[in-house]
């Protein structure tokens, strides 16, 4: 520590005693040159002395220094001197000024202009800037002419101990397992300081010094740190941060059940995998030290019960692995494990890393449905049994110690038909409706079984009813059978092969017997064949059939089975006589092909009876559309006369207008010389064509004409209703406005224009026309 304190205290004075050395010389010290040496008017001394006197000098520099040094932090009531800047040309006059310029020149450093001494006006903090550079020059106060060139130099600032220790990354967390040995490292500590060299920076490193620290007991230390300079002697500075060191987990304690018995209780209806109790073992370990697992390791239920791990809780659960029942066992005794997953082997010495604990089960009684004999039953039945029969039995129990009553049913749902019964107490099932195994083979019907005291407990079982088959269906053709028999053919070839089938089915398979009425064994044309295959060939007896002769043949066969009893049918085998060519081809099996001329072909006849239908189908288009043909029901014609009644003097009459008189229709003036029938409708009666009366010359009274015409459709009830004029000579009563009829209007005084129809476009020029028409006829 002296040796410590020597080397501060020589930092500390060693550029005091540079700066002193610096500075006296040049404030002392005069230079021995021409303007300072000698008066300045003996020019011819200071010849006669330079040639007597031939003593060398070192040349010196014009400015006189060295690196100036300020203290950090200096503080006091004037500024402090840095340094004093001179020049060997300043006589001491105030003819020379310095100008100072640079880092802080006129801010921080200040010189005086006539003196050159350097102030530090602020005070300054080495751990900011340590060092600045700076520029002299001597120049003339008058013209402000340099003197000398510029020169450079360098004001350091000295560091003092004003900065403590700082832990930069403060405060630290640090972690170290549990269990751990002595100086064990935990983590290093860095502690900087801002300050100059002799304040290094340093590492602390931390470590255990405990043994066997117990994160269960105190899982996390607070930890101070001081950090000191100057070798921690008086005047130097520390700083301190904290430590959380946190103790980090271990498997170092095993599983441990809460209690040595656990006592449950269930039910025997419980479901299968449903949960009935959970056990703990606890773990004063935490995270994946904590796991463990569990096992049923004895007992008298280990194939009835299972025990898993809850991931969440790390409880063991333990769930029903099969159906229990009350009646046949009360209780279960298990011994359970829990151990755990991970395992450290440094603490295998403090023992087993598993516990056990004892769990008795108590099964409970629950009111169970019915049990059934069997889960399935199979019964058989002929197709033939008879009705109320009995087929089978069920048989189901209460499996409960009170034992209550069973009553069974059939469920509907599945016997539909109601094909079968059920005695509601003993089970026994009876045919209700009969059977046919070729409609149905299987019948599944299911049975229901009820308690009688809680008819909420039900059960069901399927039953397969399989119909056995009898021998109840003759056999018959496999199809319709015709067969072809060439006329050329030969004796013994075979026409046709045919086959049976009989909807039994008999436990060997079919065997068909095949034979002719016994009335046609002698059969002088056909005889019958049996082939291995179960099939029957139709052969021919001798050659020369002829279509002529005979076109159709019937065969009756009959067919025989092996059943008990045997069942037989008849089928006939239609054979029909037909021409065929030379290799067996059927070509022609009508008779009346073979009386037709030999140059016309069959062909040939259809297309000539097709173009005679066709013929005769137009022929019939073309009369029926004439005969159809839209007729006009009135011929237009120029001369027609109700096309010349264009004007009516005469209008309509109002709702009360009782008295209108509706003069006849109008006869066709074509009609006249003839009689014309209507065309729309059929007539009833037929009446003869009256007799036409001569046309009218022109300049007849109309009235004549009109009273001729209502005289003679007044006669005729087939006159259809052409044109009719109405005249109304009554309007009705209440009008308001009075008569609004043009009856009579030629009688009246008024004097109306019509002109303005013709103003009011298109639509109204022609009624403009009629009415001018009108009032110029009137006029004449």
């Amino acid at each position: 520590m002296p040796e410590r304190l020597t080397e501060m205290l020589m930092d500390t004075w060693t550029p005091l005693i540079i700066l002193w050395i610096t500075v006296l010389p040049s404030i002392y010290m005069a230079p021995m040159n021409q303007s300072q040496v000698l008066p300045s008017g003996s020019s011819t001394g200071l010849k006669r002395l330079n040639e007597e006197q031939r003593v060398l000098y070192r040349s010196k520099r014009g400015w006189v220094w060295n690196q100036m040094f300020v203290l950090e932090e200096f503080s006091g009531p004037e500024p402090i001197l840095v340094g004093r800047l001179h020049t060997d040309l300043d006589p001491g006059s105030s003819k020379i000024k310095y100008i100072l310029s640079g880092d802080g020149a006129g801010t921080i450093f200040v010189i005086n202009d006539k003196t050159g001494d350097i102030h530090a006006m602020k005070r300054l903090d080495r751990e900011e800037k340590a060092e600045y550079t700076l520029t002299a020059q001597a120049v003339d106060r008058d013209t402000n002419q340099p003197l000398e060139p510029p020169s450079e130099f360098i004001i350091k600032v000295q560091d003092i101990n004003d900065n403590a220790p700082e832990f930069v990354e403060g405060p630290y967390h640090a972690t170290v397992p549990e269990m751990s040995v002595v100086g064990t490292y935990v983590r290093a500590l860095p502690a900087h300081s801002l300050g100059s060299s002799k304040l290094r920076d340093g590492i602390t490193i931390i470590k255990t010094a405990l043994p066997n620290m117990d994160r269960e007991a105190k899982e996390e230390y607070f930890v101070v740190i001081q950090a000191k300079d100057m070798g921690g002697h008086m005047g130097g500075l520390s700083g301190t941060t904290t430590v959380t060191i946190t103790l980090s987990d271990v498997n170092d304690n095993p599983p441990k059940f809460a209690q040595s018995l656990y006592h449950f209780s269930v039910m025997e209806d419980v479901a299968l995998g449903e949960p009935i109790g959970r056990v703990k073992a606890n773990d004063l370990d935490i995270g994946e030290n904590a796991k463990s697992s569990y096992d049923i390791i004895e007992g008298d239920g280990m194939d009835v019960f299972e025990i898993t791990t809850d991931a969440q809780t790390q409880d063991g659960i333990i769930r029903v692995r099969k159906p229990l029942d009350f009646e046949t066992k009360k209780s279960y005794t298990l011994k359970v494990e829990a151990a755990n997953i991970h395992i450290d082997p440094r603490f295998l010495s403090g023992g087993p890393f598993k516990d056990t604990a004892t769990v008795k089960i108590v099964v409970e009684d629950a009111d169970e449905p019915p049990v059934f004999s069997s889960p399935t039953y199979l019964l058989e039945v002929h197709e033939n049994a008879a009705l109320n029969s009995v087929l089978g039995q069920v048989t189901a129990h209460d499996p409960d110690v009170s034992s209550s009553p069973i009553r069974f049913s059939i469920d509907r749902h599945t016997d539909l038909e109601r094909q079968f019964n059920i005695n509601a107490e003993d089970g026994k099932i009876t045919l209700a409706t009969p059977l046919d195994r070729e409609t149905s083979t299987w019948h599944n019907i299911t049975i229901v079984a009820t308690e009688t005291r809680n008819h909420s407990q039900v059960s069901r079982v399927p039953v397969a009813i399989k119909v056995l088959d009898v021998n109840d269906n003759a056999p018959e053709f496999a199809s319709e059978h015709e067969a072809f028999l060439c006329e050329n053919g030969k004796p013994g070839q075979v026409i046709q092969i045919v086959s049976a089938v009989d909807k039994d089915d008999p436990k060997n398979g079919h065997y068909f017997l095949y034979s002719l009425l016994p009335e046609m064994v002698n059969n002088p044309n056909f005889t019958i064949k049996k082939n291995e295959d179960n099939t029957l060939s139709i052969l021919a007896k001798h050659s020369g059939f002829s279509r002529q002769k005979q076109e159709v043949y019937l065969l009756p066969i009959v067919i025989s089975d092996s059943g008990t009893p045997p069942m037989s049918s008849t089928g006939t085998l239609t054979i029909r006589v037909c021409g065929c060519s030379s290799d067996g081809t059927v070509q022609s099996c009508n008779a009346e092909a073979y009386v037709l001329p030999i140059g016309l072909s069959m062909g040939a006849l259809i297309a000539i009876l097709a173009c005679i239908i066709l013929l005769l189908v137009i022929v019939v288009l073309f009369v029926t559309l004439r005969r159809h043909k839209n007729e006009p029901l009135i011929i237009k014609d120029d001369e027609d006369v109700r096309e010349n009644i264009i004007r009516y003097d005469d209008e309509g009459g109002g709702e009360e207008d009782t008295e209108a008189f509706d003069i006849a229709t109008l006869q066709n003036p074509d009609g006249i010389n003839g009689f014309l029938p209507r065309k729309d409708i059929k007539p009833d009666l037929q009446f003869m064509p009256r007799q036409g009366l001569a046309p009218v010359p022109n300049g007849v009274d109309v009235d004549e004409f009109i009273n001729v015409r209502l005289h003679e459709a007044d006669n005729d009830p087939t006159a259809p209703p052409y044109d009719s004029i109405q005249i109304y000579g009554y309007e009705g009563k209440g009008s308001a406005a009075g008569s609004l009829s043009s009856l009579e209007s030629s009688t009246s005084d008024s004097d109306q224009n019509f002109d303005y129809l013709s103003e009011w476009g298109p639509r109204f020029k022609r009624l403009g026309e009629l009415y001018s028409v009108g009032e110029s006829d009137k006029e004449t």
